[in-house]
């Protein structure tokens, strides 16, 4: 009998330690659920404020719509109630006492107006003004604040407690008779089997949960959830987090919320077949440090069920998070060796971003030390990150050694003559999954894109026709369905809801006299540099400098921070010694740069780091070629473009560098022009290749034209705008020089 109260006690027990562990998964599952809750209810007013707001810009003229033109409405608008906001406000007794409205008109207006309100309210997303915080966003910014501190960690933890606790309740119900001896003692054979059953269950999982830590897993999440802002702290800390860290505060709002892009757009409208198969791929999380948006979780499950593939997601959808993951992922799965090719500007931001946002090994195989560095990579493994012009002095591997080859910015090799792409094609052909990136694959030629896809998969590549065209999918539909088993692409407007407003302004200047002058001779001499930057070489009679001048003093006066661009170094030059020797600007505004290709790349991001941490605005000077790829300028929501660029892609990767994901700010864009030249002959051209870009690169089915005609060389161009502009001004023929 003493044996059996043993026995009793250690079931007594073990029922015990299980109703304790159920507990504290409970608890950490309810401390989520009420900080999700406290986010819900914060946001609630901020979002019937913009339903309410945009019900009343909608015109009442658009009930006709929903009601296919059933409804006489010119009574109402005539008193009053000229929007579909007010008629709601208005209901059904006040739209009665309208003349020649009816009873049954009344309810058909306010049926037809609900139906649109609740449109407007599943599609209205809330942006939150980080310059002007009221007392709502405050709330719901400081809400969220608990949600983003607590991090990846405590969601984890909180997903094993609500898995836990789903095994835990049904063998604590019926392991219940064990809890006592009285219990065991009346039970009958079947509840007493099947408690002991329950026991042996339980101690199971209690064990398991202990080795595993969840205990401490459990408490340390709740502890997170619970921790609430200083009482006299007034939301600042949540703020100043919000702008360091936008993007992790709208993607938890997205999901809190419910107002996700729409599902084929997040997965780049891929065919139903290998969407479905990307879906079925399991994600593991055990080594990363961030969490994913939809889009971008389905965009490591793609690069990892496809196993080769091209991400050309648009510039700022967190390309590099995404690649992240799926090396965490591998990582997770056992294997050792990962490489990250990038271009030299890049470097520094890849190892930074590798270690921010997962537990992963990183060494830089670049440098005077990269021989040794890359015999410490292939002996300890761990994420190597090197250049395209390093790579090439590393033994490529003999295959199966190396789980992921991520080559960012890909368009950098797709010439197959050159060697950067060779080396790439060899590296890719020897790894077993490769990771291609870049938000521009078709800069100009699908040809060039043909050849990205051959150092990926041949089969598709054959289907995209050969070297003149032959056999190339017809039109964009096609096009796009023929790539879609190497080839996803989201684009900002589609899965970034809550991104700050673009503001683009073509700013049309008159040439002064001078600037007539410096234009006239370098189209005489042929010079289509010179041509384009005409508009600088006279810089005290300069009417674009004048302008640019005025935007970066208004934008001082705002406050705002400013990036401006150029293709030329003695552009950006001239742009920072007018800008230091202004009265109005003075030390009030400090310039950075120029950043350009002269500047160390291991430098770069450390001039971008002084810009962003002014606390005031300043100015930073960029060549477009060397900053517009890779480095990361949200702190700027104002751009200047000081000339056309010839290539629209080049343009948008600048734009895309400050209007992107983090980006907190609307962002104005103001292109700087000069009127009867070649930035008009330039603007016309972009406008032609932005829409054959659009058709083929993104989701379109407007351009039914061969892909392969999209555009002449960059040469014939320049030679082409020369001797038009040459006739136009009636000089001497071209020399040809600098046309190039």
């Amino acid at each position: 009998m003493r044996e059996g109260r043993r026995v009793w006690r250690g079931e007594r027990g073990v029922v015990a330690a299980g109703a304790r562990l159920y507990e504290a998964a409970q608890g950490a599952v309810g401390d989520h659920g009420r900080a999700v809750e406290a986010v819900r209810a914060a946001l609630k007013p901020i979002h019937d404020a913009a339903v309410a707001r945009e019900l009343d810009a909608i015109p009442v003229a658009r009930l006709q719509d929903v009601t296919e033109g059933r409804l006489r409405l010119g009574y109402v608008e005539k008193n009053g109630f000229g929007t579909v906001g007010r008629v709601l406000d208005a209901g059904p007794y006040r739209l009665r006492q309208i003349p020649g409205v009816g009873q049954r008109t009344a309810d058909q207006m306010l049926a037809a107006a609900r139906r649109l309100a609740e449109a407007v309210h599943d599609v209205v997303a809330v942006h939150i003004d980080v310059d002007r915080p009221t007392p709502d966003t405050t709330a719901l910014v400081t809400a969220l604040h608990v949600l983003v501190e607590a991090g990846p960690d405590a969601r984890r933890a909180v997903d094993r407690a609500t898995a836990l606790a789903e095994r835990l309740g049904p063998l604590l119900a019926d392991a219940k008779p064990a809890a006592g001896r009285l219990g065991m003692l009346l039970a009958g054979r079947e509840k007493r089997d099947r408690a002991l059953a329950a026991v042996d269950g339980l101690r199971t999982l209690t064990d398991e949960a202990v080795d595993a830590g969840l205990p401490g897993l459990f408490a340390q999440a709740s502890v997170d959830l619970l921790r609430g802002p200083s009482a006299d702290d007034g939301g600042v800390a949540a703020w100043v987090d919000f702008e360091l860290r936008s993007a992790e505060y709208y993607s938890l709002l997205a999901e809190i919320s419910g107002r996700l892009p729409d599902a084929a757009a997040a997965e780049g409208f891929l065919p139903e077949g290998i969407a479905e198969r990307v879906r079925d791929q399991r994600l593991d999380d055990t080594h990363r440090r961030v969490s994913l948006r939809g889009y971008q979780a389905f965009g490591a499950r793609f690069a990892l069920a496809q196993r080769k593939v091209i991400l050309g997601d648009e510039m700022g959808l967190g390309k590099t998070i995404q690649a992240i993951a799926v090396l965490a992922h591998l990582a997770a799965q056992g294997r050792s060796h990962f490489l990250v090719v990038c271009p030299a500007s890049v470097l520094v931001n890849w190892t930074r971003e590798i270690e921010a946002r997962s537990a992963l090994r990183v060494l830089v195989l670049h440098g005077p030390d990269r021989n040794d560095a890359f015999a410490d990579w292939k002996g300890r493994g761990g994420v190597g990150v090197t250049t395209y012009e390093a790579l090439r002095g590393f033994p490529a591997p003999a295959g199966g050694e190396v789980g992921l080859i991520v080559v960012d910015e890909a368009h950098a090799v797709k010439n197959p003559q050159a060697k950067r792409s060779q080396a790439v094609a060899l590296w890719a052909e020897r790894c077993e999954r490769a990771l291609f990136m870049t938000g521009t694959p078709m800069e100009n030629r699908v040809a060039e894109f043909r050849n990205l896809v051959r150092m990926l998969d041949t089969g598709v590549a054959d289907t995209l026709g050969g070297p003149g065209g032959q056999g190339t999918p017809v039109g964009s539909v096609a096009f796009r369905k023929a790539v879609a088993p190497v080839y996803l692409r989201r684009n900002q407007d589609d899965v970034l809801t809550e991104l700050p407003s673009l503001q683009r302004t073509d700013e049309w200047e008159e040439p002064s006299a001078s600037d007539e002058e410096a234009y006239r001779e370098a189209v005489s001499a042929g010079n289509f540099m010179a041509m384009r930057r005409a508009g600088y070489l006279r810089p005290e009679k300069s009417a674009k400098l004048e302008r640019l001048r005025e935007i970066v003093r208004e934008a001082g006066e705002s406050g705002q921070k400013t990036v401006v661009f150029s293709y030329f170094r003695d552009v950006l030059s001239m742009v920072r010694d007018e800008l230091a020797a202004d009265p109005a600007l003075g030390d009030r505004v400090p310039v950075f740069g120029p950043l350009d290709g002269g500047v160390p790349a291991a430098r770069r991001q450390g001039i971008v780091d002084d810009f962003a941490a002014v606390p005031g605005p300043a100015v930073l000077l960029a060549q477009i070629q060397a900053a517009g790829v890779g480095l990361n300028m949200q702190a700027a929501s104002v751009v200047i473009l000081c000339e056309p660029q010839i290539k629209p892609t080049i343009e948008h990767q600048a734009v895309a560098r400050a209007h992107r994901m983090g980006q907190v700010r609307p962002v104005r864009v103001h292109r700087l022009l000069t009127t009867g030249g070649v930035d008009e002959r330039l603007v016309a051209m972009l406008e032609k290749k932005d829409r054959l870009f659009d058709a083929y690169a993104r989701r379109s089915a407007v351009a039914e034209a061969d892909p392969d005609a999209v555009d002449v060389s960059d040469t014939e161009l320049a030679r082409l705008i020369v001797e038009e502009e040459q006739a136009r001004l009636g000089v001497a023929e071209a020399t040809g020089q600098g046309a190039g």
